[in-house]
């Protein structure tokens, strides 16, 4: 067991600088499993010059040293001294975390209006994580090239005579002790390559493999003109859809009253026999393979269409309900969204968390699917009879599992207010704290699909707990019926067809308080429900801390009301506001759940379509460090190391 110092005082209190964080904790900035991610940010940055109208190729280089070289055409880094920094643009670019060029999008002063990057860690941690990294700008009619190593500028930039055209090029040579593999995955660089070429018809994408040093690579080159379409069939594998695949793009004028104009989005989709809601999506050509809320507006929208489709054809038998999953379980899709400010779970950038995907996407596909069903009505009856079938399917699967659990009583827990359905595949428990958020959930939620059981306060800690001490508390009993399965540990056999609910959700206020009670319910799941955890049940569902009313301001600027996660989220709430010419709005700090009404509650926290629900992940490499965490965190005998702990990092608690 680590100790704490024996000393602690001034000496005891480091300060990163530069770089330093992104080589001390990698995994925070990036995917360490393999360099490939390091090099995409090379890549994106490429790909957003082609975005904005300015390069017209992209060629990757894998070289037989497995460095890897990006190169575009575009309008290459700028050079100069940076009127703030005093050093040369393209050196801050690679070395100052929180620097680029698509900050300001709402001012008009950015170099970017659509583009991936929103942090601006991206180059400088490609940089930090690589024993050198080289790269040649062609600019203004002369060639400039600077040279790093282990992050710090090791060859000053300086200017080699003239050059044609423009661009940029970077060579990295990435660092083996930050990856678990030193070697890029080629199939998922290439694939990463193609739909970049797929999403930007016109754009040549060439990827070069050399072999060995002097020999020449072998060239594999992508340039799309049939768009998404064609890309989706690619992804069937041959395998024809049901119905002919709908495509097209709609996009937000600049007399939109809701939307930046621009923004919008470019879709292919069908249904077929085998698919199960496969799919690809895209923001600003970054691929999310996590999906998020645009991915949720695509299903709303899909859903709605539908219904309505059938509603006005009276195709659905009496007393059967349609749910989302009945409509698109057989979908697959390839979405691309624009979006002017896009806000992502974390820099990886794997999962769309912006509360405005699901709007956007929602508002621009719903009426043109609608459009094409009611002029393709054939197609359209084909699509609603294979939406009812899976409904009837899941229906009588339902039934299946009521009557196999009819034959024993459960006496759930009085304060449970539970939900219609007994299919875990659908079923959500929200374990929320107090009885005030208690009242708002019951009224805001799902009755057929969502459950709420509300929680006193601040449970037991039951870190240092055995099994019978924890289950001696009423709370965690009533946790453990509702639940439908035992206490237990990683290896025991556990009957999870007696598992009540597929998701459990913790839902509590979005301040340290809240967080204290999270902390609690994570580790009663870990130390006595810990197969809940490694089989992805247990999910923490993120309310919004702010909410912005905004006054009208004038006929096409309506008042409307918007909610942020955090103070980063509500700044560019306020930078987008401005830009859309509103003067004049509230901002308001919940204090809690009890707070809102049950419309908020439902929206922004218990919607699927809308809410950020994150699921608990813990790989079992991991477990080990996760253990010592914990006991560092919950344990009594800690206690002292604890305190020592929250002085050194109490300042990465976000607001």
């Amino acid at each position: 067991m680590a100790t704490a110092p024996s000393t602690y005082d001034e000496s005891s209190i480091r300060v990163l600088k530069g770089l330093e964080p992104v080589r001390l904790r990698p995994g925070q900035f990036t995917r360490t499993d393999s360099p490939l991610y390091i090099v995409q940010e090379a890549i994106d940055n490429a790909v957003d010059e082609a975005i904005a109208g300015y390069a017209k190729h992209l060629r990757v280089t894998v070289h037989a040293d497995q460095s890897v070289s990006v190169t575009d055409d575009g309008r290459g880094i700028p050079v100069g001294p940076h009127p703030v920094e005093g050093i040369p643009v393209v050196q801050a670019i690679f070395t100052v975390l929180y620097s680029g060029g698509k900050f300001d999008k709402t001012s008009g002063a950015a170099a970017y209006t659509y583009a991936g990057g929103l942090h601006g860690v991206g180059v400088s941690v490609t940089n930090a994580l690589s024993k050198r990294l080289e790269c040649e700008v062609k600019r203004n009619g002369k060639l400039h090239r600077i040279v790093f190593a282990d992050g710090d500028v090791a060859q000053k930039l300086s200017t080699h005579g003239k050059a044609s055209g423009s661009g940029t090029a970077v060579r990295i040579w990435p660092d083996p002790k930050y990856f678990d593999s030193p070697v890029i995955p080629m199939d998922e660089l290439a694939r990463l390559l193609r739909t970049k070429a797929v999403l930007l018809p016109g754009l040549i994408v060439t990827l070069d493999l050399e072999t060995t040093e002097g020999t020449a690579p072998a060239t594999r080159q992508w340039c799309y003109g049939a768009g998404l379409a064609a890309y989706l069939a690619e992804l069937g594998a041959g395998e024809p859809p049901l119905v002919p695949v709908i495509d097209g793009r709609n996009y937000a004028s600049e007399s939109d009253e809701t939307f930046a104009e621009g923004e919008g989005i470019e879709w292919a989709l069908s249904w077929y026999e085998e698919a199960r809601a496969e799919g690809e999506a895209f923001v600003n050509l970054i691929p999310t393979t996590l999906g998020g809320t645009h991915v949720s507006g695509l299903r709303a929208a899909v859903f709605g269409a539908i219904t309505a489709f059938i509603d006005h054809h009276g195709l659905l038998p009496k007393g059967l309900k349609l749910q989302p999953d009945d409509v698109c379980r057989n979908l697959r899709y390839v979405l691309s969204v624009r979006m002017l400010d896009p806000q992502f779970a974390a820099q990886t950038k794997d999962r769309l968390t912006s509360r405005e995907g699901v709007r956007l996407v929602d508002r621009m596909l719903r009426d043109p699917l609608e459009i094409w069903l009611n002029q393709h009505v054939a197609d359209g009856k084909t699509i609603a009879e294979l939406a009812i079938r899976q409904a009837l399917a899941r229906t009588r699967a339902a039934k299946t599992v009521e009557r196999k659990r009819s034959s024993s009583v459960v006496m759930l827990p009085g304060k449970l207010a539970d939900c219609e359905s007994s299919n875990p595949a659908e079923t959500e428990i929200f374990l929320v704290e107090g009885d005030s958020a208690g009242g708002s959930a019951k009224m805001a939620r799902n009755k057929e699909t969502q459950a709420i059981l509300p929680l006193r306060g601040k449970g037991m800690n039951v870190w240092e707990k055995d099994v019978h001490q924890a289950m001696e508390n009423e709370e965690i009993r009533d946790l453990t019926t509702a639940l439908g399965v035992p206490p237990h540990a990683l290896a025991d056999i556990i009957d999870w067809g007696r598992l009540r609910y597929g998701t459990v959700a913790i839902m509590s206020d979005a301040d340290v308080d809240g967080q204290h009670i999270q902390t609690l319910l994570l580790t009663l799941f870990f130390r006595h429900f810990p197969q809940l955890i490694a089989r992805g049940h247990v999910f923490i569902a993120c309310p919004p801390l702010y909410r912005v009313d905004v006054d009208s301001a004038g006929k096409k600027r309506q008042a409307k009301k918007l909610y942020a996660m955090d103070r980063q989220e509500l700044e560019s709430w306020e930078d987008r506001l401005r830009k859309e010419g509103y003067t004049q709005w509230k901002v308001g700090r919940f204090k809690g759940l009890g707070e809102m009404d049950p419309s908020e509650l439902w929206e922004t926290t218990l919607n699927p379509d809308t809410r950020r629900l994150l699921r608990i992940n813990l790989p079992e490499s991991d477990r080990e460090e996760a253990t010592e965490r914990f006991n560092l965190l919950m344990a009594k005998a800690r206690s002292g190391a604890r305190r020592e702990w929250m002085e050194r990092r109490g300042n990465e608690v976000e607001d």
